[in-house]
């Protein structure tokens, strides 16, 4: 390691020509800007995506099962008992979703009626997303709709002081004759009871309601139903426990984990990092040309000492390192430094929310920052790659030169 005690001497010696020293420290600094601003944003990025998918989370569960094609699988209760047999299974909830249009005198909304089993509430957090009303669903002959934000108010009503019930309209499964609009549609009034407020995608989008109450209106069997939803007690579990489901059911069955469910929208988010990560990375290559300044200065200012190391038993390759290693010298002061002041001012927004959102449209009204470990070694390697790379072209000139200890 000799070549790094060499590398720190010329580091902190006093060069000769001043445009060497405040080269070198602006390459430190473009380092320390650079490694902070990158962990910083991944960092921010971060909270927004553990936000985004704590949300989904919220109506997304851990395994879902679905049919492969139409919108009807039919379920046992042999399957149902295997399923919940499964010691990773925490609960299970059958459910039947069906597009419907619902009204309020001149109001109306086509929605999504989503019609769930007592057990829902503790499969999904909907019922812990109501902030209007309670999460109550009726029964059979007196049903109750939970609506989503966007859909109570497109039908412009309260729903926690519901004075009159809406009018719910729905196609009928067992229809005969569709050319029948009478045969064909089923229709029911149904009071509200709640408001969920999740995500826009949801609240515009889905109402909720008993299972018995949509089965009725769809004129759909007993063993019938759209999908079954499932909460583990470990949701790292999910894909062990979905081949587990697999083997369950038959041919026709869908199972999905909570990933599969929202795949567009994680590609979307991962894609989006990287594309951040990779534009950032820029301003460590900005920073990486001031560092070939400065070494290349530091190699010509150093052209005796190279020859009398040389004249020692230095070969060309101990020369090469000695400014490889200040290259990386420069990396991990100006990294380390970068990387303290990031997880410093995370440490402090995490604490204090001293960044506001601005706008008061979101759920929360600072920037969320989540730190991990993986971005500070994702960041760590690309200062070190990069240093590296910059590094070779003033150290192989370094080697290659020709050496003389004679003076002019």
């Amino acid at each position: 390691m000799l070549h790094f005690l060499f590398a720190w001497r010329y580091f902190k010696a006093k060069k000769s020509t001043n445009a060497i020293n405040v080269i070198s420290w602006i390459s430190i600094v473009a380092m320390i800007i650079g490694t902070a601003v990158l962990i910083l944003v991944l960092s921010v990025f971060n909270g927004f995506e553990g936000l985004v998918k704590s949300l989904y989370s919220s109506f997304y569960t851990d395994l879902k099962v679905l049919p492969s094609s139409g919108k009807i699988i039919p379920v046992s209760e042999e399957q149902l008992r295997k399923i919940r047999a499964l010691t990773a299974v925490r609960n299970v909830s059958l459910v039947v979703e069906e597009k419907a249009l619902l009204q309020n005198g001149d109001y109306q909304s086509v929605i999504y009626l989503k019609g769930v089993d007592e057990n829902y509430q503790y499969v999904a957090g909907v019922a812990n997303s109501v902030v209007k009303g309670n999460f109550d669903l009726g029964d059979e002959n007196s049903p109750s709709l939970v609506l989503g934000a966007g859909i109570e108010s497109a039908v412009g009503v309260q729903s926690d002081r519901n004075l009159f019930p809406l009018v719910v309209y729905l196609p009928r499964k067992d229809a005969q004759n569709l050319a029948d609009p009478m045969n064909a549609i089923s229709s029911d009034t149904i009071n509200t009871s709640g408001t969920f407020v999740i995500q826009q995608d949801f609240d515009n989008k889905y109402a909720i309601t008993n299972l018995a109450f949509i089965k009725l209106m769809l004129g759909m069997e007993p063993n019938q139903f759209s999908g079954l939803e499932i909460a583990l007690h470990d949701p790292e579990k999910a894909d062990a426990t979905k081949q587990a489901i697999i083997d369950i059911f038959d041919e026709g069955y869908l199972v999905q984990t909570r990933y599969e469910q929202n795949q567009s929208l994680y590609s979307v988010m991962r894609a989006e990092k990287w594309v951040i990560y990779a534009i950032l990375s820029l301003i460590l290559i900005v920073a990486a040309f001031n560092m070939i300044g400065a070494l290349t200065m530091l190699v010509l200012e150093k052209e005796k000492d190279i020859s009398v190391l040389h004249a020692l038993g230095a070969n060309r390759n101990f020369i090469q390192k000695i400014f490889l290693s200040e290259g990386i010298l420069i990396a991990i002061i100006g990294g380390g430094i970068g990387m303290i002041m990031a997880a410093l001012a995370a440490w402090l927004q995490i604490q204090f929310k001293l960044i506001p959102l601005q706008g008061g449209s979101f759920l929360i009204d600072y920037f969320p920052v989540t730190l991990q470990l993986k971005d500070f070694l994702l960041v760590g390697t690309t200062v070190f790659i990069i240093a590296v790379l910059a590094a070779w072209i003033p150290s192989r000139k370094a080697a290659r030169q020709s050496f003389s200890l004679r003076s002019e």
